[in-house]
């Protein structure tokens, strides 16, 4: 790797978004430090996908942080809770909701990022195809950059981060073309939050519907193996 080249901290979850965020942010010219949290989630197929991601992308190095969030509970990610299969919800927070997840997992590429030498954050957040997730809106991610140039050395001494989220505002079928366009497999992503025995995309959760519809909207084919 060149002394010049920039450095950026992406969070990789595995997912559609975090793919695409990590093959902008690469050809966007940054080496990828891509951070993935396996917090005991229950659909932990995505960390193999993450995996898959990082390598193809070339990635400078991948973490993978255990971080055991079922201690915690509150969420059907990461408690003995039902996945809701009946549709996507437009008003209540979902229960697949994980308490201060994003604002958790932010903090954690803040801390890589610094230590790194790196002054760009990448997370894969949207707020118009979204499943009603409050630290998804960009009034979070506006408050957590204000907040990452006040809790750090580089912060404080003038030398600033800045959080990308170059998804923020496309639908899921704007993703759906984005990954096309970057030249990325789309089935390398895991986006299921309720595998099946057999791990195969259920069809049927929130994160699923929204996938299969972004591909349908794109006029893409869509490479996920639902059960």
């Amino acid at each position: 790797m060149s002394s010049n080249t920039k450095s950026a901290v992406v969070l990789l979850s595995g997912g559609l978004d975090s793919m695409v965020v990590a093959g902008l942010a690469r050809e966007a010219g940054y080496a990828i430090h891509a951070l993935t949290i396996d917090y005991n989630q229950r659909h932990r197929i995505e960390l193999e996908s993450a995996a898959r991601i990082a390598s193809h992308l070339r990635a400078a190095e991948h973490i993978v942080l255990p971080l055991d969030l079922r201690r915690f509970g509150g969420s059907a990610l990461t408690a003995d809770i039902n996945v809701p299969k009946d549709g996507v919800g437009e008003s209540a927070i979902p229960v697949t909701y994980v308490p201060a997840r994003n604002t958790i997992f932010l903090s954690l590429c803040l801390g890589l990022a610094e230590a790194r030498g790196a002054r760009d954050l990448f997370i894969g957040v949207n707020a118009l195809d979204y499943s009603g997730y409050p630290d998804c809106r960009p009034e979070f991610i506006r408050a957590f950059e204000d907040m990452a140039n006040l809790a750090t050395k580089a912060g404080v001494e003038g030398d600033r981060f800045t959080v990308h989220t170059p998804l923020q505002h496309m639908t899921k079928a704007d993703i759906a073309r984005e990954a096309h366009r970057l030249g990325l497999d789309a089935g390398m992503s895991w986006t299921c939050y309720d595998p099946t025995p057999d791990n195969k995309a259920c069809g049927k959760c929130d994160s699923c519907r929204l996938r299969a519809k972004g591909f349908i909207d794109a006029g893409l084919p869509d490479p996920t193996v639902y059960g």
